[in-house]
């Protein structure tokens, strides 16, 4: 694999943009009750919630997540804690932010922030789930399971794979987990976990090819 720093290379470019670009559901915004800002190691999922707050698509934000394997070094007060902290840094006031630091994956998230929002009487018809790029498709599939009764808008930060890749640092981790995102679409579904989603062939194969190419580190083992 390559380093860190590389970006990607030519010969599967085509592939990991099919995995990238199936994950964007492009969602057109509009106002919901609350955003949900889903914890990760990216740091610009509360960019991008601060920057919906600021634009008048949220009145409050919850932020969610407590620590993952991938996280801990960067974000050792937890994911949510340190998505806090980045908002207010970006003008969104403490009354508008809530904390829910306990979920350690996307279905926690979804199902403690309902709990949440209900213990604080906050009523919900809309959620703008805020996340990476790749998570957006899973975190939809997710919510509507376990939230059916709420609309859903996805959105993250509108930025090309290549400035993505840059703005992590790591080509490899991000690789891997959109290879791992994808596997979930349909494991989880069959799991129970998630509403089924279609997976056209391209995104089936290329997903095959990056597998073949050792990406597999973020791959859920049977």
């Amino acid at each position: 694999m390559n380093a860190p720093t590389a970006g990607i290379p030519d010969e599967f470019r085509a592939d990991v943009q099919a995995l990238w670009d199936y994950h964007d559901l492009h969602h057109e915004l509009r106002r919901c009750d609350v955003g949900v800002g889903l914890g990760s190691h990216d740091l610009g999922v509360a960019d991008h919630a601060a920057e919906l707050y600021g634009q008048g698509w949220l009145p409050r934000v919850v932020f969610t997540g407590a620590h993952a394997p991938t996280t801990v070094e960067r974000f050792p007060r937890g994911e949510a804690v340190h998505y806090r902290e980045r908002a207010l840094e970006l003008g969104v006031p403490d009354e508008a932010i809530l904390v829910e630091p306990r979920a350690t994956n996307t279905a926690e998230n979804i199902e403690f922030t309902r709990g949440l929002l209900a213990e604080r009487k906050i009523e919900v018809e809309s959620l703008l789930l805020v996340s990476r790029p790749y998570q957006q498709r899973r975190a939809f599939a997710t919510a509507r399971k376990i939230w059916p009764e709420v609309d859903i808008v996805c959105s993250s930060q509108r930025t090309p794979l290549d400035e993505y890749v840059r703005s992590i640092g790591d080509v490899d981790r991000v690789i891997n987990m959109l290879v791992g995102d994808t596997q979930r679409i349909t494991l989880y579904a069959e799991r129970g976990f998630a509403i089924p989603q279609n997976v056209p062939s391209d995104v089936h194969d290329a997903y095959n090819r990056l597998v073949e190419r050792g990406y597999t580190k973020r791959l859920v083992r049977n």
